[in-house]
């Protein structure tokens, strides 16, 4: 059983490597490349606490209140979420002693979330296959995983850092 202070390191950690990401989002979207619609993972979240998972098309479901709010709030969860799973997979000493290759592996695999869950669910088929440009929409979701998990291991090393 993890301890408070070590629990905390690894939310300190997932919400870390989450604004990384999330700075790396501005960057595309700063060079005209479009970006994450939080509103739309909250509206897909909000469905989902009223019993409906799956959509033909998440951009016409009915608006849910604060959704963006709700996408943003979820973002975040997630990301902690797969700090505890790094550390579930390395143990947590791995946030005393940081390495970039678990953490940027295991960001990688959490793309298989989107690809797999999220994207089918919000009308856009596996793997965004019903999108204009699935090939180039999963790389980008595989790009912008590996930089969450870069972010893991800068987030844990800055953590320790700190704690020092």
């Amino acid at each position: 059983m993890a301890s408070i202070a070590e629990v905390t390191r690894i939310v300190l950690i997932g919400c870390g490597a989450t604004l990384f990401m999330d700075i790396w989002l501005v960057f595309l979207k700063w060079i005209g490349v479009q970006t994450l619609n939080f509103a739309f993972i909250g509206r897909w979240v909000g469905h989902v606490f009223h019993g409906r998972i799956a959509h033909a098309s998440i951009g016409k479901a009915s608006p849910i209140a604060h959704e963006t709010w709700l996408g943003w709030i979820t973002h975040y969860v997630v990301g902690i979420a797969f700090a505890f799973l790094l550390t579930s997979i390395s143990g947590v000493t791995w946030t005393r002693a940081p390495s970039p290759g678990i953490a940027v592996l295991v960001g990688v695999c959490t793309v298989a979330f989107p690809l797999l869950v999220m994207q089918p669910a919000m009308g856009l088929g596996f793997a965004a296959s019903k999108t204009p440009t699935p090939i180039k929409n999963g790389l980008r979701s595989l790009i912008n995983h590996s930089i969450f998990g870069f972010g893991l291991f800068l987030s844990a090393c800055l953590v320790e850092w700190i704690a020092r």
